[in-house]
This record gives C-alpha cells, sequence and structure tokens, in this order.
C-alpha cells in the first residue's frame, strides 16, 4: 500500500499533467489538503516538498503553493536528442513488433529516440503511460488508442499534449471525441472483404466473431453487414459471438460452446483478427469439426503467427511495419514544420487465400 504522502503526490501530478491544475495556478492550501486526505500538515509538507524538489510546485512565502513548469525543464526530454512517445496496447505480442519496429527504424534514420510503454488495453496503465510521457517532455507521440470503442477517461491528457503543441498521431484506431490525425487499417474494407469471398464461395450462413471494445471490432462489424447486405443475405445475430478484453480469456470456452449450438446453423466464420481464427481452429479440432470441410474460416491481419501455423490461414493484409514507420514519419514532418500534412491515411486490405476456405458445391448441397 503505498504511503499517505505518496498519495498526495500522485494525486496533485495528476492533476497538473492533465491539466486540472494549469501553470501559474495556485493549489488548494496546505489545511484544505489535510481536510481532503485525512492527514497530518506533516504529511501534506512532506508531499509538497517533494513535488517541489521535482519541479512540479513551487512556494511563495505568504502567499501559497503554485504550479510550476520547471519539471519540463528537468525532464530528458530536453537533452539535445529529440524523444518521441509510442503508446501501444501490446509490445511483445501479435503485429505489435512489426508496428514498434517500422516506427524505430524511420526515427533512427533522424537520430531520434523512442520511449515505448504499454497499456495491456487498461485505461488506468494508458494514464499512467500519458503522465510518464507528459512528465519526461517528449517531443512528439505515437499512440495506439486503449478500448478505443468506448468512452475514454483520459481525454484531459491528450488535450494537454494539443496545448502545448506537442503533435501526436494514432495508430490501428482513434478517439472518436478528437479531431486527431491517424494511420489506420480500412477495417470495414479488411471484413467486408472477408465476407465477400466467403460468399463467393458459395457460404450463405456466415457468422462472425468480434471484439467490441475498440473501434477495429465496430467497423469490422460493419464490414461483414455490408457484404451481407449486398448479397441480400439476412444478418442472424445469433450468428455473432463478441468479446472484449476482460472476457477475452474465457474465448476458447465461449468458442465451444458457440460452435456446438451452430456448428450445423452456419458454414463459415469471419474472425476479428489472425489470433482469434487460430482459436477457432484450435477449437474445431477438439469438437471433431473439420476445417475447413464443415467450417471455413477466415482471418485478418496477416500476423506472425498466421505465417507460422501449423495451417495456413486465409486472412487479409495489415501494413504494419509501414503504418510505424509513415506514423514516425508523419511526427517528424510536423517537428521539422511541414504544413499539409494527411490528417487521415487509411491502407487498403487484400485478400491472403490459405488453407481454411472451402468452396461449397451448391448442386450437391
Amino acid at each position: 500500500m503505498k504511503p499517505k504522502y505518496q498519495i498526495i503526490i500522485d494525486d496533485i501530478k495528476s492533476h497538473i499533467l492533465s491539466g486540472a491544475y494549469q501553470v501559474g495556478e495556485q493549489i488548494p492550501t496546505e489545511y484544505a489538503l489535510q481536510d481532503q486526505y485525512k492527514v497530518s500538515r506533516q504529511t501534506v509538507r512532506k508531499a509538497i516538498l517533494e513535488l517541489s524538489n521535482e519541479g512540479y510546485l513551487r512556494s511563495e512565502k505568504g502567499s501559497g503553493t503554485y504550479v510550476s513548469g520547471q519539471y519540463r525543464a528537468k525532464s530528458g526530454g530536453t537533452s539535445g536528442k529529440k524523444t518521441i512517445g509510442v503508446i501501444t496496447t501490446y509490445i511483445s505480442d501479435y503485429i505489435f513488433p512489426s508496428i514498434i519496429r517500422g516506427i524505430e527504424s524511420r526515427l533512427n534514420e533522424d537520430n531520434y529516440s523512442l520511449l515505448l510503454a504499454s497499456t495491456n488495453n487498461d485505461v488506468l496503465q494508458e494514464k499512467k503511460a500519458l503522465e510518464m510521457m507528459l512528465s519526461f517532455g517528449v517531443d512528439g507521440l505515437i499512440i495506439e488508442p486503449t478500448k478505443s470503442n468506448l468512452y475514454n477517461p483520459n481525454i484531459a491528457y491528450y488535450l494537454s499534449f494539443k496545448e502545448q503543441d506537442v503533435p501526436f498521431t494514432m495508430i490501428n484506431a482513434y478517439y472518436e471525441e478528437l479531431e486527431v490525425p491517424f494511420f489506420c487499417l480500412d477495417d470495414v474494407q479488411s471484413s467486408y472483404l472477408a465476407t465477400r469471398e466467403l460468399i463467393s464461395k458459395g457460404h450463405t450462413q456466415i457468422g462472425i466473431i468480434s471484439k467490441m471494445d475498440d473501434l477495429q471490432g465496430k467497423y469490422r462489424m460493419k464490414g461483414y453487414i455490408k457484404a451481407l447486405g449486398e448479397a441480400k443475405l439476412r444478418f442472424h445475430p445469433e450468428q455473432v459471438l463478441s468479446f472484449d478484453t476482460e472476457t477475452k480469456q474465457d474465448l476458447s470456452m465461449n468458442l465451444k460452446k458457440f460452435l456446438n449450438t451452430h456448428k450445423d446453423a452456419i458454414s463459415a466464420l469471419v474472425c476479428y483478427n489472425d489470433e482469434v481464427g487460430l482459436e477457432v481452429v484450435n477449437v474445431c479440432r477438439q469438437l471433431g469439426i473439420s476445417v475447413p470441410d464443415k467450417l471455413s474460416i477466415i482471418g485478418q491481419d496477416n500476423s506472425y503467427i498466421a505465417k507460422n501455423a501449423n495451417i495456413k490461414l486465409t486472412t487479409l493484409t495489415h501494413p504494419q511495419e509501414q503504418m510505424g514507420r509513415d506514423a514516425a514519419d508523419w511526427i517528424i514532418k510536423k517537428l521539422q514544420g511541414k504544413r499539409d500534412l494527411p490528417n487521415t491515411t487509411y491502407y487498403q486490405p487484400m485478400l491472403i487465400e490459405g488453407e481454411t476456405v472451402k468452396e461449397i458445391d451448391l448442386l450437391s448441397s
């Protein structure tokens, strides 16, 4: 458990970094802080002294304690070498190593440093990462949003970056509440092409597995519905299996229930990504469902796990390393004063045929 003075330090820092306390603004009095945190005057003074030593506060005798901007001057971001912060949901999993490699390679070309953090798709960890970037004084920021399909309580931190003229861009998704440049796969088109491929192979009963706390999942669902509509196929809500970050750990168990219930009603599945697609393959093996003879499966993202799996998954491309390079290039050009940079960049997916989709013989069926 944190000492009481540390709780006060963390809270005041959060208020400063999020812009709730502005530089030059007076913070509550020692008495008010005592009352707020139910602590002694000595504990409050210890917290204020620590924050003053770090450059967050300054005290004026007989007047009070004020927010100082000196913490920025104390940070590593003011050395001769510019530093770009990178916040992703994950670092070592799935497509993220390729994205980070693209960012790093472009930054190295212009001698920029990289400060990396991850959120595990958790808004509290995102808050800590944003506070770290603001404290360090990064010159620019590349972010993959956390739970991008839900309201984000950390919007104030992004507005603080804007107020300080620190350029930032988002990758893979964006917060719809903010006007922010972004680099994204066209997720609607990706799932649309996946569904259309299955329809072209004669499938008419097509389910989908989608992640609904991320914007990608929302748009991939939209592409699936669009393709069904164009083909005049009915959308069946019961053929949708949704999950989110918290329920992902139960996906295998939920897939077993879903497939046992619908194995005779559906002949194909569009999957949120390759990771989910391969999990479906694994569950099908456990249930004795032959892929693709009994169930056709399409993943998305053309990830390294799909490339290295013991079955060649039909999937769609994702720019990965190129997206990372392009986002880093945008930040560098912004810092160099370039204007007329794109605010939206969508990458078009392409189908990669594998072994997990079977054409249905309509005459025999």
